[in-house]
């Protein structure tokens, strides 16, 4: 028969186990998703090992001013949505919905994802900001998925950040759905044409969040020549780096060599 020492020490042994499994299991990073709440794929592309991700969606549908302010308040509640599913730090995974009312917004806004959810945040719009200083980027040559009345609002934040904004193209994309319209060869096509309207730039910055840029980045740093920074894979090395991830993902542009 087991004795009742017997059964504490199998017990106090299940317990360390699984301490021990808690410990050594990968960090998660929470993703606020600005319309499916679906981690998107490149994300295990860059970090197939060492970290998990799960994702929140605020339900954008316009890709305007309005529709930025009409999902403000759900930004908030899908951080710390996150966080209670154990994320130990977040991502606004949406560059307009972070910029369109300027960089001190921005600023407020990152605080915000932090103090709700109890963990380190950053915004997609911090984290291009970030990429295009850590590469050099100062004269901009930028292209888009969005509006004129959005690119204006980008070029104004860009200005606030300390860029100079040479020119800036959109693909004049309202209706978030339209985003899976475009091709990578209309959008490599797109960004060269962009980038060599531009007198001299230092860097292109291709700006979407639903715009899939990664296989793109080498492509298009061999055309122009220059530094290439774009939302989505920039804004999944700014979030691992969070969690103590290098973020260093070599064979996909300069930035995420570093």
């Amino acid at each position: 028969m087991t004795s009742r020492r017997d059964v504490l020490k199998l017990a106090l042994a299940g317990a360390a186990a699984t301490k021990a499994e808690a410990a050594t299991e990968d960090p998660l990073l929470g993703l606020v998703m600005p319309v499916d709440a679906l981690v998107p794929p490149e994300a295990a592309a860059m970090y197939p090992t060492g970290i998990r991700f799960e994702a929140a969606s605020v339900g954008l549908k316009r890709m305007t001013p309005k529709g930025y302010d009409e999902v403000l308040e759900r930004i908030a509640p899908a951080a710390k949505a996150l966080r209670l599913q154990g994320a130990q730090a977040i991502v606004l995974m949406g560059t307009s919905l972070s910029f369109y009312k300027g960089a001190a917004f921005n600023r407020e806004l990152t605080q915000r994802l932090s103090t709700v959810s109890g963990c380190p945040a950053v915004t997609m719009s911090t984290a291009v900001i970030e990429g295009l200083k850590s590469v050099g980027g100062k004269r901009l040559a930028v292209a888009t998925a969005y509006d004129e009345e959005v690119n204006h609002r980008l070029q104004a934040f860009l200005q606030e950040e300390g860029f100079e904004v040479l020119t800036i193209r959109g693909l004049g994309v309202e209706n978030v759905a339209d985003i899976n319209n475009v091709t990578a060869d209309g959008l490599l096509k797109f960004s060269v044409e962009v980038f060599e309207s531009a007198h001299r730039p230092d860097a292109l910055l291709v700006s979407c969040g639903g715009l899939r840029t990664l296989d793109l980045l080498e492509p298009l740093e061999r055309r122009c020549k220059v530094p290439v920074v774009s939302s989505l894979p920039h804004a999944l090395r700014a979030g691992v780096r969070l969690v103590g991830h290098s973020g260093r993902v070599p064979g996909h542009g300069r930035l995420l060599s570093i």
